[in-house]
């Protein structure tokens, strides 16, 4: 998931010869996981190293330690904030607990978080966030304090959030279908990009769901050849010097094959299967926008409802010149300022994600094109590998049929 680029600058356009100042920048890098505690309280923690000359940071560099639920903090942050933009997907958690602490899987996170906190810094709205500076900066005391004095769904706990978001994209399909829909907005294209996201995520789904595959048969063929080296290996240890040297040369070539098959599983893993598993999961990221949008419709539409509702209702009171005239205009204006604010909040949301899905069809495009140029290469590579150490086993192995008729 290293391979994964990003593009956009910080400042959205190129320095100017003529200006002395040098380009804004801001770079994180995710590293040296280290396990710490034991049993159920055992944990990864995380330097994360910040550069960056941007003036409202403390310094060019900054080194803090951050876990995983620092990571879900900072995420749950903006999207409680950043209403309509796509918000990074984490890499999630492992299910099984004898993989939690597996070398592979945690080289695997660190890549992802790695991918998630710097998606972040270079998004021109989402780097000017709070939090991410206090992420990148605060000490872990700080950054603590900073998390206790969250309120409403941040105060609940780690794995109450991730119920939360589970629940979340359990209502996505009716919300964004229109199953759950007492107001639906009608928009053609936003239609037409509703089907696009849900067809994306199944076709998506299905091609990580073969990669896996691909890295499992590598890893089983790899430990076959293995198998059969070392069995070809022992038989060449009781035949005679030309055939038993022609087994143990194809006892060693076997062994050398089932490594080169191990490294390209690794290979498929990293760099094509878990980029499928990512944009699966940013999809799912941009479905929880699709509800926040739902939702902000609706409320717009129920409050144009009462207002009009108060608005005949005022009417009424001012042709029978009721003393609760007053009261009612106060009410009406209330109305009126909360309406024109839920509109805002809609046409905010709707004008960021469509900015954000020409970004996001762009980077796909990049990403995706990337690993399965990495995929066709690595198995071309891997092809020839195989056929060049079988074909030099040919001359010894065809001497040894042709001496024993």
């Amino acid at each position: 998931m290293a391979m994964i680029t990003t593009h956009r600058s910080l400042s959205g356009s190129s320095q100017s010869p003529r200006s002395p100042s040098p380009q804004p920048s801001l770079s994180v890098s995710v590293t040296d996981p280290v396990k710490l505690g034991n049993g159920v309280q055992a944990y990864i923690s995380y330097r994360v190293i910040t550069k960056t000359n941007l003036p409202e940071y403390q310094g060019s560099e900054k080194i803090v330690i951050r876990r995983y639920s620092d990571f879900v903090w900072l995420r749950d942050r903006l999207f409680e904030k950043y209403k309509g933009i796509f918000i990074p997907p984490l890499p999630e958690k492992s299910a099984v607990e004898k993989f939690r602490f597996s070398a592979e899987f945690i080289e695997m996170r660190r890549q992802g978080l790695d991918v998630f906190v710097n998606r972040i810094a270079l998004h021109p709205e989402l780097q000017k966030s709070d939090d991410l500076r206090i992420f990148l900066q605060a000490d872990e005391e700080t950054m603590e304090r900073a998390r206790s004095q969250d309120i409403g769904i941040f105060k609940k706990k780690p794995a109450d959030l991730m119920q939360i978001f589970k629940d979340v994209q359990s209502k996505v399909s009716d919300v964004v279908l229109g199953k759950e829909k007492p107001v639906e907005e009608s928009n053609p294209a936003y239609e037409k990009l509703k089907h696009y996201i849900f067809e994306l995520e199944n076709h998506l789904a299905e091609a990580q769901k073969h990669a896996f595959r691909l890295v499992k048969r590598h890893r089983e063929l790899g430990q076959s050849l293995a198998d059969f080296g070392k069995a070809v290996k022992l038989l060449s240890a009781s035949e005679q010097k030309t055939l038993g040297k022609a087994f143990s040369d194809l006892g060693t070539k076997a062994e050398m094959l089932s490594a080169k098959l191990q490294k390209e599983a690794h290979n498929l893993l990293m760099n094509f299967e878990e980029p499928l598993k990512d944009y699966v999961r940013a999809v799912q990221s941009i479905k929880a926008t699709m509800v926040e949008r739902a939702n902000a419709f609706r409320q717009q539409c129920e409050l144009a409802e009462t207002i009009k509702l108060k608005e005949i209702n005022l009417d009424k009171l001012m042709l029978t010149r009721s003393e609760k005239v007053g009261e009612a205009e106060i009410e009406y204006k209330e109305l009126k300022v909360e309406g024109e604010e839920a509109t805002r909040r809609f046409e905010t949301i709707v004008h960021r994600m469509n900015e954000e899905i020409v970004h996001f069809q762009e980077q796909k495009t990049l990403d995706l094109g990337l690993a399965f140029h990495e995929f066709a290469k690595g198995q071309a590579q891997l092809a020839n590998e195989i056929a060049d150490a079988w074909r030099s086993l040919l001359p010894k192995l065809e001497a040894c049929s042709s001496t024993h008729p």
